[in-house]
């Protein structure tokens, strides 16, 4: 049986602040050396997959560039493997993809060429492991048109996704998309599985609807519940949609719980990653190292505590890293503190530096509901002055440089909690604020 996985991957993801600026949310780094990007497709090669199309269209060359050919995950092949599709103008019928439906929609020639007997709907920025054939057995002895992998969560967290309602043999009698009253706390999982001629008739429908935002959670799930034969493919094991930097921060530190949240140790499952040739990692003499995640070429002179560190990162002599996701190739220079923070790729902290100080939890002006934890994030290639400390909740723009700091109000040297350091481009049409000596 030939079974086509497609992972939508085009997502901005808003939510995840500075990290998503330069890349697609799927391509974000998570657990120190992947992309969320590499659970979807380690789960379709580890459940026999290996015909996968990959939808993307923000800012995709990053995502591009990680899966490649598809090497890592042996999706490198003649006949099968995997494409990268993204949307094109110059012909009547194509366009910017206008939600996950039409995504879908808009590929269908190159499904129908692969000839699939099932096609596997997947989001593309989800952190779990699943066997994808047990749902494809639950959906060929059910003789459903339309499979929705579900799991339960908290009702009072019920809102933020689609919910089901289903009866006693798994039937969907009710989709309701983010609901602000909940009936159920049993969510979709943006997990699909379809038969292909119900995916091409119910997708043509709907790409004819005016009134329809073309998605697969909110227009066309919904209306083939009671028409079609819509069942409930229900998992018990982990699963986070990591969207917000609240969810993001919380599941790569749950990797270094006792035992993980999630076990990035299973040998029986593996998570296969496009991986750069790198040295060991070293541990300085006077470095302090503990429950953290330390990936190959990273160099420690100092103290981190309860971290994920990503290839390359160095940390200077008497610098602390604590409860806190260090990207890339960053610097954080010699007796500066990191602290309860996450900084993208290449950045240099400049010496005696703090990112993450007090504990004003202020939410951030610009993004309240989204940075309002206590988490501070610098975003790409930024230049942190020496001896700077940043409050809480601060946002920094990618490519920051020191003189960029100059048009933030300072209090004693101190970026204040709740606020944001913008890069040049954006300070004309976000107006700053005053600064005090």
């Amino acid at each position: 049986m030939s079974v086509v996985a497609v992972i939508l991957a085009g997502g901005q993801g808003e939510r995840l602040s500075v990290l998503s600026v330069k890349r697609a949310k799927p391509a974000v780094p998570f657990g120190g050396k992947y992309r969320i990007i590499d659970f979807a497709l380690s789960n379709c090669v580890n459940s026999g997959i290996y015909h996968t199309a990959v939808l993307t269209q923000y800012r995709p060359h990053s995502l591009h560039d990680h899966i490649g050919v598809g090497k890592p995950w042996d999706l490198d092949r003649a006949r099968g493997g995997v494409r990268l599709l993204q949307p094109y103008l110059g012909r009547r019928e194509s366009d910017w993809y206008k939600g996950t439906a039409d995504a879908v929609f808009q590929n269908l020639p190159m499904l129908v060429d692969w000839k699939m007997d099932l096609a596997l709907i997947l989001s593309g920025d989800h952190i779990y492991k699943m066997d994808y054939g047990k749902m494809i057995s639950f959906h060929r002895e059910h003789r459903a048109d339309v499979t929705v992998g579900v799991m339960e969560v908290p009702i009072e967290e019920a809102h933020r996704f689609g919910t089901l309602v289903v009866d006693d043999e798994l039937r969907v009698v009710e989709f309701d998309e983010k609901p602000p009253q909940p009936r159920s706390n049993l969510i979709s999982m943006g997990i699909y599985i379809f038969d292909p001629e119900i995916l091409t008739q119910r997708l043509t429908e709907d790409s004819r609807m005016r009134s329809s935002a073309h998605d697969f959670g909110k227009d066309v799930i919904p209306r083939m519940v009671g028409t079609d034969r819509v069942f409930a493919y229900q998992f018990n094991d982990y699963w986070r949609d990591v969207g917000t930097i609240a969810s993001y921060w919380e599941a790569n530190m749950g990797l270094l719980n006792d035992p993980p949240d999630f076990d990035l140790y299973d040998y029986d499952w593996v998570i296969h990653t496009r991986s750069e040739e790198r040295p060991p990692a070293k541990i300085g003499t006077s470095a302090q190292v503990s429950n953290s995640l330390v990936s190959h070429g990273c160099h420690i002179l100092g103290s981190v505590e309860r971290s994920v560190l990503s290839p390359g990162v160095f940390i200077g002599e008497g610098a602390v890293v604590r409860d806190s996701i260090i990207m890339t190739d960053t610097i954080v220079g010699r007796n500066a503190v990191i602290d309860c923070s996450i900084l993208d790729k290449e950045i240099v902290v400049g010496a005696a530096a703090v990112v993450g100080m007090g504990e004003d939890k202020t939410p951030n002006r610009l993004e309240a509901k989204n940075l309002s934890t206590g988490i501070s994030v610098v975003g790409k290639r930024v230049r942190i002055p020496p001896g700077l400390r940043l409050g809480r909740n601060v946002r920094v723009d990618a490519d920051v440089v020191e003189a960029d700091f100059e048009h933030v109000l300072h209090i004693e040297g101190m970026i204040p909690s709740g606020e944001t350091v913008l890069a040049p481009s954006r300070r004309e049409s976000i107006r700053p604020r005053t600064r005090t000596a």
